[in-house]
């Protein structure tokens, strides 16, 4: 029984390598997913949290709240739009260069995604507008209540069904 019958582990012990693998590859794992995702995830910020504890400049965060009324200004070029967002109990400057949603307008919730510049304004590279339970598309609102009713149920147009 020397040679190769005598260097084979026992199932006892073949069970435990298999077990210790196991766990070192799933570490391995959970570690390169963490890797991966460390730029991806994005911290929300309401305005009073971001003037208590500002992020650092490089770091990307969400700042939410509301598009104070009065403060939506259009830059000259006609794509870059200042605006102020508050909480209630503070109030962040934004800008933001690009095309804004549909449902952006003062009053308004907004979730505007980007960077804290070191001079205080919040740079934001994408904004997502926020509506209330009381939204209509506006592809609905000049119908009646008994119009809008009747299309629930009704397939859409260049739907089958």
């Amino acid at each position: 029984m020397t040679g190769l019958a005598a260097t084979r582990l026992r199932p006892k012990h073949q069970r435990l390598v298999l077990l210790i693998v196991a766990v070192f590859v799933l570490i391995a794992a959970g570690l390169l997913a963490a890797y991966a995702l460390r730029n991806q995830a994005s911290y929300f910020y309401v305005p009073s949290d971001m003037l208590a504890a500002s992020p650092t400049p490089d770091q990307a965060v969400r700042l939410g709240g509301m598009v104070q009324e009065g403060s939506l200004v259009t830059q000259a070029d006609g794509v870059t739009v200042r605006f102020l967002v508050g909480d209630g109990t503070a109030i962040v400057p934004v800008q933001y260069s690009g095309i804004t949603p549909d449902l952006f307008v003062e009053g308004s919730g907004v979730v505007a995604e980007g960077r804290l510049s070191a001079d205080g304004i919040f740079v934001a590279d994408n904004l997502l507008a926020k509506h209330d339970e009381n939204y209509v598309p506006r592809e609905l609102q000049d119908m009646t209540d008994a119009q809008a009713q009747g299309l629930v149920g009704k397939s859409r147009p260049g739907t089958s069904g």
